[in-house]
């Protein structure tokens, strides 16, 4: 096969010798050319680019923001998309079953590449941008801010700083004096009073070291959303929707200060002012309205021998 390796060289868990050793590890039976992405949107046109000349996968050795650039890149086209981990927490990788060292998921994704293990499936959009995994907004992208404030420890202090990250937001960098969102769904059921919104694509919302944080175990790439919102920032109830979320996000549905919807085709959010939103992990600024939507089978995905992908919660 002829495939295009496009490196994040800047991403938290890529080093020299990882990319070397991903390099010839694909070259002994594929075609392989190496590009390396330098700026924001660039992983997205090397993809565009590889789809256009036929090339028949893009490998993305990088985080998450890079896989979601080059996802954005090939949807709608038949060039697939092979997943290793290059980052600090590697969300969408994890989720469909890669294991999260590079060198040995390189093994994995050789095998799928054998046995042609490759999936069409949905993605999201918000406001024309496809999505892999989640849009959060509101106090989640005011987290995920922070976090990239400090880019620099994101490499060495991975979780942890998230966590930080979490507790300073709360205290000095969101205001929690009136709810921020309305999120309108297509059924017209309205919630006007939301602090937070996230709109998920695939179960987990993100990992906590190897422990997933699942609040919307419904969520899987062959139905439409999930959408959770949060009514609430005071610290005690919003701890137990964190809580919540670490025992597997079922009793979600029933917390009193969550709204939990699930096969949303569409669904908007408008905010009481600008709101800030993060997409796939990266933090786009702030906005006052976004249009979500389901994209079915937009993608070819590579996936690991013998990964379900699309397996929602059936409870």
């Amino acid at each position: 096969m002829r495939l295009l390796l496009l490196v994040n060289a800047s991403a938290s868990s890529v080093t020299p010798r990882t990319r070397v050793l991903i390099q010839s590890a694909l070259s002994a039976d594929h075609d392989v050319e190496l590009a390396e992405t330098s700026r924001r949107g660039h992983a997205t046109r090397l993809a565009q680019g590889a789809a256009a000349i036929g090339v028949d996968a893009v490998i993305v050795l990088g985080g998450d923001g890079t896989l979601n650039e080059a996802a954005n890149g090939l949807a709608g086209s038949s060039t697939a998309l092979g997943v290793l981990p290059g980052g600090s927490t590697n969300v969408f990788a994890r989720t469909i079953g890669v294991t999260n060292d590079p060198v040995e998921a390189t093994a994995q994704l050789l095998s799928a590449l054998r046995q042609r293990a490759i999936e069409r499936v949905g993605l999201g959009s918000v406001n024309g941008r496809y999505f892999l995994f989640h849009v959060g907004m509101g106090f989640d992208a005011a987290v995920v801010e922070q976090v990239e404030r400090r880019a620099d420890l994101k490499r060495y202090l991975g979780h942890p700083l998230f966590v930080y990250s979490g507790f300073s937001t709360w205290f000095r960098h969101f205001d929690r004096s009136r709810p921020r969102l309305t999120v309108t769904h297509a059924d017209g059921t309205v919630v006007d009073d939301a602090y937070l919104a996230i709109t998920l694509n695939t179960s987990p919302y993100t990992y906590l070291g190897n422990r997933p944080l699942d609040i919307a175990p419904d969520a899987a790439l062959d139905r439409p959303l999930a959408v959770v919102a949060v009514r609430t920032m005071s610290f005690g109830p919003l701890l137990s929707v964190v809580g919540a979320a670490l025992g597997y996000g079922r009793s979600l549905r029933r917390h009193g200060s969550v709204s939990y919807r699930i096969d949303q085709d569409e669904v908007t959010v408008d905010g009481h002012g600008p709101f800030p939103y993060q997409v796939d992990g990266d933090f786009l600024g702030e906005t006052e309205r976004l249009v979500l939507r389901y994209e079915a089978s937009m993608l070819d995905l590579v996936r690991p021998v013998g990964e379900q992908l699309c397996q929602g919660d059936p409870k």
